[in-house]
């Protein structure tokens, strides 16, 4: 632990000799070492970002972030253009100040903790992740509500660039136990029982002996299911109030008004290896059953097979529509909504419909042509996450209410 403290100590060292030279001892006239180039200093602040795009946490991880940002300040408008990240601290995603990291002591004995994945994206986790932490501690009001995130790599992106800081599930569980909580509900904020939910379920049972009860609450759509036809009350919730939604923002005033005009609504999920993927399929089978046949799912990573970009963009064409709005089906629109699906540069949901051409499949061994673009007139994105719709937030809502019974 020593060596790597002083490995930080000098990194900081390096920072301040990052423009001008080091030397000089005692007065003496000494050879000065040269002061690094721009590029060195560039290259310099990207090995400290990178010890921190990590997804394991240390006894070093605050030193780290420190470092990284401190050595961030410290270059010119010009060497930072050369910082091949430049973007972890540079990206404007809103103000940082107007979120409650939820971390706070004296919880007494009854908890409500709220596990997300996470999101960097400042704006996001204030409508999303807050608008939902918000909407439980107002409908339980005898419980208090904390936060935890399971991406340490997002946790410490939010430290390094806004100085917040937010638990990981550990940090979490443990300050419950340090506050001598009694009674902890774990309410995810996951889409599915996907492997992140596995995973916190598996770092919760470590702690489930030192609360009188522990009760681990159903992500947001419920159980999976066996099969691509298995449908339940929480798909269809989040099926309504998702379609609402994007109808609401589209400006129109039904679906069925969407699909007379050649319109269709793709929602782009993550997508997962997990045996959970079925749900996608599921999402898929449940608008068609509430008649929104102008509605598609898809998914980023393309899992299944069915949600990648060149088959959704197929029966979107082979049903006649000529008119795309892309809406994440995830509850934060952070990353993924923002740079996979609304960016406009080449391998993006955006740039695929709006151009067509070759498209390069997660996973696949090459390109795939996906015919001609619809042209950006006919393509648009509402990047707003599920969190801050009011009828998700009350789904979440009612999912604690069945856990306390």
């Amino acid at each position: 632990m020593k060596k790597q403290l002083l490995v930080l100590v000098l990194a900081l060292a390096l920072v301040a000799c990052m423009f001008t030279a080091c030397g000089g001892n005692g007065g003496q006239t000494e050879p000065e070492t040269p002061a690094m180039t721009d590029e060195e200093a560039a290259a310099a602040v990207d090995e400290l970002i990178a010890a921190i795009q990590v997804q394991e946490r240390t006894e070093e991880t605050d030193a780290q972030c420190l470092a990284a940002k401190e050595a961030w300040d410290a270059l010119t408008d010009a060497q930072k253009e050369l910082v091949e990240e430049g973007d972890y601290f540079a990206l404007d995603t809103g103000d940082a100040s107007l979120d409650d990291p939820l971390n706070q002591d004296e919880i007494g004995e009854n908890e409500l903790l709220v596990v997300s994945f996470g999101t960097s994206f400042n704006d996001s986790r204030v409508a999303d992740i807050g608008g939902v932490e918000k909407a439980l501690q107002e409908a339980y009001p005898d419980w208090s509500v904390r936060r935890a995130f399971t991406a340490q790599i997002i946790i410490n992106h939010i430290q390094a660039r806004d100085g917040e800081f937010i638990d990981n599930m550990d940090q979490a569980l443990q300050r419950a136990v340090d506050n001598g909580v009694k009674n902890i509900v774990i309410q995810p904020t996951h889409l599915m029982h996907g492997a992140e939910y596995d995973e916190l379920v598996s770092q919760a049972e470590a702690y489930k002996d030192q609360f009188e009860s522990m009760i681990i609450s159903e992500p947001l759509l419920g159980e999976v299911g066996s099969d691509a036809t298995v449908i339940n009350a929480d798909k269809e919730a989040v099926a309504k109030a998702a379609v609402a939604e994007a109808v609401k923002a589209a400006g129109a005033d039904s679906i069925d008004a969407l699909k007379a005009d050649g319109t269709a609504i793709v929602f782009m999920g993550h997508g997962t290896s997990h045996t959970a993927n079925v749900t996608y399929s599921q999402m898929q089978a449940q608008m068609q059953a509430l008649g929104y046949d102008n509605v598609f799912i898809g998914t980023v990573e393309g899992k299944p097979e069915s949600t990648a970009l060149p088959e959704v963009k197929k029966a979107v064409e082979a049903a006649g529509y000529t008119k795309v709005i892309l809406r994440p089906l995830m509850v934060v629109a952070g990353d993924h909504a923002n740079n996979d699906m609304a960016a406009d540069e080449e391998g993006t949901w955006y740039y695929g419909f709006v151009n067509g051409g070759e498209f390069e499949v997660e996973g696949a061994d090459e390109a795939v042509d996906i015919g001609a673009g619809l042209g950006a007139e006919n393509v648009s994105c509402q990047i707003e996450g599920l969190g801050r719709i009011a009828d998700i937030q009350a789904l979440y809502v009612a999912h604690v209410a069945a856990a306390l019974q």
